[in-house]
């Protein structure tokens, strides 16, 4: 269990960070050339700020996430009310697209390693519940109650969008793009272009990706730091620093992402996969 725990909380890391960076990508062609290093840079302002003890605010994490919940439910209400009435069609294939993920050959049947593929994208929107089974005493008392309310709402949350998303693309068929993301892409036609509601869905995407890796951050070295005080991991990750954090475990937490970033040129569909590993 802490095992799989730790390879979620790494991959989590490099997968959050690498999307993240795809939603202003997208929204900024011009920056795709430096996508990995922006995915560093930002792996790097985590990791010195955890190392100079960082806490997760309810507050400060609130604003970005209501604001993602308000503008990805926006897309999916808008866009099927617009489906229904006719004032949207569904998307022209883009052949050339097409061509560069399959090489130029066309998919036939459902092979073993394109099923795979896809259980382990959708395992991913499992991930990051046990982030309340590990945060249970951050709450206010009396703490399970509030954490099973709140486990509660996140799987109707989730369950709701992951549904409502699916549809959409089922209904408007976007052409999966190594350059933008398959939300920008529906993002555009829904709203119309480079609108105020595009860029809020592209911003809130990337704020609440990038807390989702700080939360790695802050479990990570909790975890490492009961497992070693067990022997089963180095010494060293038991030991807290001058801010009372596991400085070590930190540290080795963006080592390892940040050279899965690298090796993987910070391409998130490359990434996913390793994620049914933990799950």
């Amino acid at each position: 269990a802490g095992a799989s725990l730790l390879v979620d909380y790494i991959l989590t890391v490099a997968v959050s960070v690498s999307a993240g960076v795809a939603a202003i990508t997208s929204a900024f062609p011009a920056l795709r050339p430096e996508r990995v290093e922006i995915c560093l840079g930002f792996i790097a302002i985590m990791t010195i700020a955890n190392l100079r003890g960082l806490k997760e605010s309810g507050r400060l994490f609130a604003g970005p996430t209501y604001v993602y919940i308000v503008s990805l439910g926006a897309l999916i209400v808008v866009g099927l009310i617009r489906l229904a009435t006719g004032g949207l069609e569904p998307l022209v294939p883009d052949t050339e697209a097409v061509n560069q993920l399959t090489g130029g050959n066309e998919l036939t049947g459902l092979t073993v390693l394109l099923f795979l593929r896809a259980f382990s994208s959708g395992a991913v929107a499992l991930t990051g519940i046990e982030a309340i089974s590990n945060g249970v005493p951050a709450f206010k008392k009396p703490e399970s109650k509030h954490a099973a309310t709140t486990l509660l709402l996140m799987g109707t949350i989730l369950a709701t969008f992951f549904f409502g998303i699916s549809v959409l693309a089922s209904r408007l068929r976007p052409t999966p793009n190594e350059g933008e993301t398959l939300l920008s892409i529906m993002g555009r036609e829904v709203f119309n272009g480079e609108s105020l509601p595009y860029y809020l869905l592209q911003f809130s995407t990337f704020a609440i990706l990038i807390l989702a890796a700080n939360t790695a951050f802050a479990d990570f070295p909790r975890v490492s730091s009961i497992l070693a005080q067990d022997g089963y991991l180095p010494a060293q990750l038991k030991n807290r620093g001058d801010r009372l954090v596991f400085s070590n475990g930190i540290l080795a937490l963006a080592a390892v992402a940040g050279a899965l970033i690298v090796v993987f040129s910070g391409d998130t569909s490359k990434l996913i996969p390793l994620y049914a590993v933990g799950v």
